[in-house]
């Protein structure tokens, strides 16, 4: 009996040494992950010229706890297949749990193709109005916001006027408390606000984090813009 302990407490502290190490650095990795900062990538060219498809940019999660985007910064937020109601009614299956999309978003899961979720997804666009603004998008993509005309000096790809399925269509609102609105930089081919069938407001609370830093390539490393 002594002895079948004795290889049972082996057996558990030989298991220990190997997985535990993994184990703390996967959990303190999802800790950081969830709470602090994490890596994402540019999977598209919706934030040309500035942001370039496969950029790798640090997202932080700290600063936009305790306040409310800036008007000018580059947010990473929940799909809108997770919030947009008419998006959701769309579905032919239940949304995904948040713990379900921590799994398939985590790093090697996230590039099984079969295990993909829109709702999971995330995406980045730059914050062009807040609440209680009031916003006019013209024909070609430039702004007007609170009867202000706004430099964007980080857009260089307007809309065509002469494009017969021209993207920027006119668009007057007043953006509600609690949500902000946003647009992709290329603002010729960007699904943003301005698509999204129940409104377009971006609900401040699905914001995952704020853009801060490009990390790669090297060439290209430093603070965003």
């Amino acid at each position: 009996m002594n002895l079948r302990k004795q290889n049972k407490k082996s057996w558990w502290r030989s298991f220990f040494d190997t997985w535990g190490p993994v184990s703390l650095t996967v959990l303190l990795y999802a800790g950081i992950r969830h709470f602090v900062a994490e890596a994402r990538y540019i999977p598209s060219g919706s934030m040309l010229p500035g942001l370039k498809v496969n950029d790798r940019l640090i997202v932080e999660k700290i600063s936009l706890r305790n306040r409310a985007p800036f008007r000018g910064e580059i947010v990473v937020f929940n799909s809108p297949y997770s919030f947009d109601k008419k998006l959701i009614a769309d579905r032919k299956k239940q949304l995904p749990s948040e713990f379900k999309c921590s799994l398939i978003t985590f790093p090697l899961i996230s590039w099984i193709p079969t295990l993909r979720d829109r709702a999971c997804d995330a995406y980045i666009k730059r914050v062009i109005a807040v609440g209680g603004d009031r916003l006019l998008i013209n024909e070609n993509g430039t702004l007007v916001l609170n009867d202000k005309s706004i430099d964007e000096p980080y857009v260089e790809y307007f809309c065509p006027k002469k494009d017969k399925f021209n993207l920027c269509r006119p668009i007057t609102t007043i953006v509600p408390q609690g949500h902000i609105f946003v647009l992709g930089d290329n603002r010729a081919n960007s699904w943003d606000s301005r698509f999204w069938p129940s409104g377009g407001f971006l609900p401040e609370k699905e914001i995952i984090g704020k853009a801060t830093w490009r990390f790669w390539p090297i060439s290209r490393f430093g603070k965003l813009d």
